[in-house]
C-alpha cells in the first residue's frame, strides 16, 4: 500500500486529479498556477470556504468517501442557503507523509461523486504536509444579480420554516447529509424567502445569527420543531415518551448542530401558498416553527402557548 512519503507531491496530485470532474467553462484547471474560468454575465458570484479536520469533523475510522462528501457538501450547503448554483471549487489538502494513497483516493472519489451530481468542477488547490488529514474547500457559485438569499432581509411577522428534522447528527447525518441546493434555488427563484441560513451550528445558534443580521426577534413554538428519529433512539429506553425525554430531545434538536438543513423566513402573506407549492415540488419535509417579532435579538420559546425557559446553545469553535 503506497504512502505519500513514497509518492511525493507531484505524483499525488496526478493521481488525485484524474478522479475530479471539470466543466466546459473551465479555461485552465488543475496543473496551472491559477484556475481560469469564464465568468457568467448578469450574475452575482457566491464565494464560500470551509474545512474538515480529522479529530474535529470526522474520526480516523470514518469511511473515507464520506470524508470527501462532507468536505464539499459543507460549502454547497451554504451556497444552497443563498439560493445559489455551485460552479467551481478549489481543494487544499493537508496530509501526513505516512497517509496512504488508497485512503486519499477514496476520499476524493466521495468528493468527486458529489461534485458530478451538482455539476461542480474541481479546478485546482494545493497540497501540503501536516499532522492530520484536513481538506479545505473554497467554492464559487452564482445567483442572478441581486437575488441571492441572505441572513438579512427578514421582517417582523415573517413565518419561520425549517427543512428536514433536527438533532442527532452524530448518528451519521453529519457525514451523509444532502445539501438542499434544489430547495434553495427554488426559494430564490420564486422569491418566496426574505432571509435564509443553513443550520450548521444548531438551530439555537444559527437562528440567533439570522436575527442579528435582520435585526428582528423570534417567537418559536417548540412543540412544532421537527426532531430527528436518531435523537429519540439515543435516549434511554422508555424515556423518549416522557416530558423529560421531550425536553432532552428538544435540547438535541436545538444544539447538536451539523443538521445542514435550511432555516428561512417567508412573509406571512406568502406562507400558505409556499406550503402548498412546496408539497407539489418536494418530498423534503417542511415545518413552520414560529414567526419573527420586532424585539431585536430576543427569542421567545413557547410550548403549547406557554412560555418556556430553554437552555440551549449550538456549537461554537474556541468555546
Amino acid at each position: 500500500m503506497k504512502k505519500l512519503r513514497q509518492l511525493g507531491e507531484r505524483e499525488l496530485i496526478r493521481q488525485l486529479a484524474r478522479l475530479l470532474p471539470t466543466r466546459a467553462d473551465v479555461r485552465a484547471g488543475i496543473g496551472h498556477d491559477v484556475a481560469v474560468v469564464a465568468c457568467p454575465a448578469r450574475y452575482d458570484l457566491l464565494l464560500k470556504s470551509d474545512a474538515v479536520v480529522e479529530g474535529r469533523h470526522f474520526l480516523p475510522a470514518t469511511t473515507p468517501r464520506w470524508i470527501g462528501h462532507k468536505a464539499l457538501a459543507r460549502v454547497l450547503s451554504d451556497i444552497a442557503a443563498a439560493g445559489g448554483e455551485p460552479l467551481w471549487a478549489l481543494i487544499n489538502l493537508v496530509a501526513p507523509r505516512g497517509e496512504t494513497l488508497a485512503r486519499l483516493r477514496a476520499v476524493y472519489r466521495g468528493l468527486a461523486a458529489l461534485a458530478r451530481r451538482h455539476q461542480v468542477a474541481i479546478v485546482g488547490g494545493d497540497t501540503t504536509e501536516g499532522l492530520v488529514l484536513e481538506l479545505h474547500v473554497f467554492a464559487v457559485g452564482r445567483a442572478p444579480r441581486g437575488t441571492a438569499l441572505l441572513r438579512s432581509g427578514a421582517k417582523p411577522g415573517d413565518v419561520l420554516f425549517v427543512t428536514g428534522a433536527l438533532g442527532g447528527s452524530l448518528a451519521g447525518k453529519h457525514l451523509r447529509f444532502v445539501p438542499r441546493l434544489a430547495e434553495g434555488q427554488w426559494l430564490r427563484a420564486g422569491r418566496w424567502a426574505s432571509a435564509a441560513i443553513d443550520l450548521s451550528d444548531g438551530l439555537a445558534t444559527d437562528l440567533g445569527h439570522l436575527l442579528e443580521m435582520s435585526r428582528v426577534g423570534a417567537a418559536i413554538q417548540t412543540e412544532k420543531i421537527p426532531i430527528a428519529a436518531a435523537v429519540f433512539k439515543g435516549l434511554h429506553q422508555g424515556a423518549a415518551g416522557t416530558a423529560k425525554g421531550r425536553r432532552t430531545a428538544l435540547r438535541h434538536a436545538l444544539g447538536d448542530g451539523e443538521d445542514f438543513e435550511l432555516l428561512f423566513a417567508v412573509p406571512r402573506r406568502k406562507a400558505g401558498a409556499l406550503e402548498k407549492a412546496w408539497r407539489h415540488k418536494f418530498r423534503t419535509r417542511l415545518t413552520a416553527i414560529g414567526h419573527l417579532t420586532a424585539q431585536s435579538g430576543t427569542i421567545a420559546w413557547r410550548a403549547a402557548g406557554r412560555a418556556l425557559h430553554v437552555k440551549a446553545a449550538g456549537f461554537e469553535h474556541f468555546r
